[in-house]
């Protein structure tokens, strides 16, 4: 086994390797982990049920040193097993009734996923003053990392919280500048944060702000592809189908092979036939009596 302590107190044995760089100390961190006693035959604590395991902070969430340390040596897609020594685990008076005092622990651990928010970190503790004063940079890397967690969240299906850091991350964005060169970066940045709320709006059955940051994208780039699709999913979940098709056709007519642009227009034309087939029954029963 690897010592990574150089005492062994923590020691490590690779069963899968990852790949990138490893876990920086700021990082938060989706892990799967499975805590044991003895030779691997008694379980603690585990989180593998979990579908979407949620992302801990390092220095904040994850309370065990040695658990820590081990993070620190393993990157992304790597599988790793460790053994604590009580120093580095529960210490002394163990954790009762789970784990007696002095106890050596056992982890099997699967990074899943990392997100390095030190910059973040750094930002959020700065005063409205301090932050006015951040290079442009500096806030659109800030911004780029909320843009991160919020992805992180959207794929993990959690739409509400990634709803909140796409939002956040406009905040940051929210200066404006004389510099043409500098308002194309931050309009860039923004850009892509309305394609997703637009989206993440559209996850949440929210069709009406789907529409609205569509349009702001829109207002940005009026040849956006995704915008407009956007715009044309939004109108037809609210059965607004003109609107519907003048957006998803100006979409096709930029990207005329998209297999998802042709196939809402295929759902639109199947929907509005519904509706005009429907429309058609309720006028034949209103007249259905003068006629008799």
């Amino acid at each position: 086994l690897q010592d990574l302590t150089g005492d062994g107190g923590v020691r490590k044995e690779q069963l899968r390797p990852g790949t990138g760089q490893p876990v920086p100390p700021s990082a938060s961190v989706a892990v799967k982990y499975s805590g044991y006693l003895g030779n691997w035959n008694k379980l603690f604590c585990s989180n593998g049920n979990s579908k979407y395991p949620r992302l801990m902070k390092l220095g904040k969430d994850i309370t065990l040193w040695g658990l820590e340390i081990g993070l620190l040596s393993m990157t992304k897609g790597e599988a790793a097993l460790f053994v604590l020594t009580p120093e580095y685990a529960y210490g002394q008076r163990g954790c009762p009734p789970s784990i007696p005092p002095n106890t050596t622990v056992l982890f099997k651990v699967e990074v899943l996923d990392f997100i390095d928010s030190e910059e973040c970190d750094a930002f959020f503790e700065l005063t409205y003053e301090q932050r006015d004063r951040l290079p442009l940079e500096k806030l659109l890397k800030v911004a780029a990392t909320e843009r991160e967690f919020g992805n992180y969240f959207f794929y993990k299906q959690r739409f509400k919280i990634a709803k909140d850091r796409y939002k956040r991350a406009l905040s940051i964005l929210g200066c404006s500048s004389s510099s043409k060169a500098e308002q194309s970066q931050i309009n860039a940045s923004k850009l892509l944060l309305f394609l997703n709320l637009s989206l993440t709006y559209l996850k949440l059955e929210r069709a009406e702000r789907a529409l609205k940051y569509g349009e702001l994208a829109l207002e940005m780039d009026q040849g956006n592809a995704k915008a407009l699709f956007r715009c044309g999913q939004a109108c037809l979940y609210m059965r607004e189908y003109s609107k519907s098709r003048d957006f998803l056709v100006r979409a096709q007519c930029i990207q005329p092979l998209n297999r998802d642009i042709n196939n809402e227009l295929k759902k639109l034309a199947r929907y509005y036939k519904e509706y005009a087939e429907m429309e058609k029954e309720m006028c034949c029963q209103m007249f259905d009596p003068l006629n008799s």
